[in-house]
């Protein structure tokens, strides 16, 4: 075990982050202690630069191996890279605070450059096609209110998946202002318009029972009530799916939806700061990476404004 490691996961977990953050630092930790143990066969307090950039190595090899020890089936992103990165950096920067021996300074450990890809964003009428489309392709009159109704939220709001599939009926009031506490245990307000809550109220007057959770599972005829909620994987797979269905060719997933409200707002004229509220960033920096002119407003402004569009 790395020295210490025990404390700096309580550290995590006692300062209120959420499990899966706490889930990754404890994975990404164990992947360089099996490295440190079967790979090169040195204690912790051997490691040095090089070793940082033999992990580097390591993590994007083929034979890289899992924090179960497993042969990995599939080789990491760079953004996996980064984060098993960050993990040990933070973890250092720990033993560091706590008067602990470290045997490197964290900002030795450089993260991989990543690529600037362009994001995209489907354009609006292709959105809407989307979010109507369960009503279009789904039998069970119930599962296509219930996905189309995620759906309008999701994109109404721009609320993570993680936040709309965890919804209980309590947060959200008859003017369709929803309570959120979201990522980092921030609270915030979103706001749903008057077509999302439409559609909210069709579907809640479907359900027939009194249970919390928003979105639920069926099972045969009858509703689950019990405290089951629609998983992300399944949310995601039907968006993939109806978009391959609807012969959209831009890559479209949940947070597709979250870059085009954004998009969308800024186009009609939002103040950046007003949509930095509403996404629940803490930078505004953060901000402007959501949003992404869509290459229809792109070609309009271009046609308007370019210095020789004249003949």
């Amino acid at each position: 075990m790395l020295p210490y490691s025990d404390d700096f996961l309580l550290h995590i977990q006692t300062n209120n982050y959420s499990p899966e953050t706490l889930y990754n630092y404890e994975k990404d930790l164990m992947v360089f202690d099996l490295f440190l143990t079967n790979e090169l066969k040195i204690a912790f307090t051997k490691v040095s630069k090089r070793v940082i950039e033999q992990y580097k190595a390591f993590l994007v090899s083929r034979d890289r191996r899992t924090a179960t020890n497993q042969k990995a089936e599939k080789r990491l992103s760079v953004g996996s890279v980064n984060r098993n990165l960050s993990s040990l950096r933070r973890y250092i920067k720990y033993l560091i605070d706590m008067d602990h021996p470290a045997p490197i300074p964290p900002d030795v450990i450089k993260l991989l450059r990543m690529d600037k890809k362009h994001p995209r964003v489907a354009e609006l009428n292709q959105l809407i096609e989307l979010i109507e489309s369960p009503s279009q392709f789904e039998k069970d009159k119930r599962i296509a209110l219930r996905n189309r109704v995620m759906l309008e939220i999701l994109f109404a709001t721009g609320m993570r998946i993680s936040e709309v599939i965890s919804l209980n009926r309590n947060q959200i009031d008859e003017s369709g202002k929803i309570f959120i506490r979201g990522k980092g245990r921030k609270e915030r307000f979103a706001y749903m318009t008057d077509r999302a809550l439409s559609w909210t109220k069709k579907y809640l007057q479907t359900r027939g029972d009194t249970a919390q959770p928003l979105f639920i599972p069926y099972s045969g005829k009858n509703i689950n009530t019990s405290r089951a909620r629609i998983s992300p994987n399944y949310l995601q797979m039907k968006i993939k799916e109806y978009r391959e269905r609807l012969g959209i060719n831009v890559p479209t997933s949940a947070h597709s939806l979250r870059h085009g409200f954004a998009t969308y707002l800024a186009e009609s004229g939002a103040n950046p700061a007003a949509i930095q509220v509403l996404l629940g960033h803490e930078s505004l920096d953060t901000t402007t990476r959501y949003v992404h002119a869509s290459d229809q407003y792109a070609e309009k402004t271009h046609r308007q404004f370019h210095p020789l569009r004249k003949s």
